[in-house]
């Protein structure tokens, strides 16, 4: 039998995990999952200024158009930096307002501009439909730099969870595509591979911070009805056999985590390849802890360690 202790910073993030819906179902978890994410949350920095619109992307997006909340901290230079946000969820889950207390912490701690995008999830969008948002709207930012006062060469995205495997995703087609030039990436407890291959896939299967039976679910989903044995690298980052020519990572687990494992071999996969990246374990935490920052010093604490990795990476002064 595993055992492990829980840090109590994750007592108010157990619990709200604790109240959403059983089950897999996303028409009935999703509002759960809106709720879980607002049960944790709290308002908005006075000096911050927040708005939602829609980008045009003719190749991604509903209808050629992907929404995007736009948060600016009081701080935030004209022509500085910005950060991308890519919401958790499992690619089913989640939206602007899932993420919204992640994505103006990151604007807030970081001192830039932060854009979170609202994806298209599956099953009704599978793979690659997250991926394309996701890039098209990183594209469109980095090409109309006036429209949200950001220097296009000083663009980083940090995802969570699905999101985290979207960020490294979204490096890889900018990468392949020719552009746009991303700085720097953050993955924080991705989910990188399609099938359980890992020890902590195991030994973490029945956590209830995320168990391996959503997780399967979330893959089946997201991949599709047709999926065949092999997902495509974009959708499955460690199936990608050249990460060579990949912008610098943060990549930050939690300790108690099925997906540990995921983060830690691309680290190492990373390192191979020649690319600056990082590790980070949060100790006796678990998935989704940069949610728990307001429940304690050691929560908040992993998640100043990511905006100080991020801060460096864009070259953002810390007042």
């Amino acid at each position: 039998m595993t055992e492990y202790r829980i840090h109590k910073d994750m007592d108010e993030l157990l619990a709200a995990k604790r109240a959403k819906p059983a089950g897999f179902d996303p028409n009935l978890q999703r509002p759960g999952h809106v709720h879980y994410g607002k049960s944790l949350s709290r308002p908005y920095p006075p000096e911050m200024v927040v708005h939602d619109q829609t980008i045009k992307t003719p190749s991604a997006g509903r209808d050629g158009y992907v929404p995007v909340r736009v948060y600016r901290p009081g701080r935030a230079i004209p022509g500085g930096p910005c950060m991308f946000y890519f919401h958790g969820g499992g690619f089913v889950l989640g939206d602007l307002d899932s993420g919204d207390t992640v994505a103006w912490g990151i604007a807030e701690e970081i001192g830039v501009v932060v854009v979170s995008v609202d994806y298209r999830l599956a099953p009704e969008f599978p793979y690659p439909a997250a991926t394309e948002d996701c890039y098209a709207a990183v594209k469109y930012v980095a090409d109309h730099p006036d429209e949200f006062e950001i220097d296009p060469e000083r663009i980083g995205l940090w995802g969570d969870s699905a999101g985290g495997n979207l960020s490294i995703a979204t490096c890889m087609l900018a990468r392949d595509r020719g552009g746009p030039n991303i700085a720097a990436h953050a993955s924080i407890y991705p989910t990188l591979h399609d099938r359980p291959t890992y020890s902590s896939h195991e030994r973490f299967a029945n956590h209830e911070g995320l168990t391996r039976s959503f997780m399967t679910e979330a893959w089946d989903a997201y991949l599709g009805p047709d999926r065949g044995d092999d997902a495509p690298p974009y959708a499955a980052p460690l199936r990608m056999t050249d990460l060579s020519g990949m912008p610098p990572a943060h990549v930050h687990i939690a300790e108690i985590d099925i997906l540990a494992d995921d983060g830690r071999e691309y680290v190492r996969r990373l390192l191979e390849a020649g690319v600056d990246a990082e590790l980070h374990v949060a100790r006796g935490m678990i998935h989704g802890f940069v949610r728990a920052r307001f429940s304690g010093r050691d929560a908040a604490g992993e998640f100043e360690s990511i905006c100080r990795s991020m801060r460096h990476f864009l070259s953002v002064e810390r007042e």
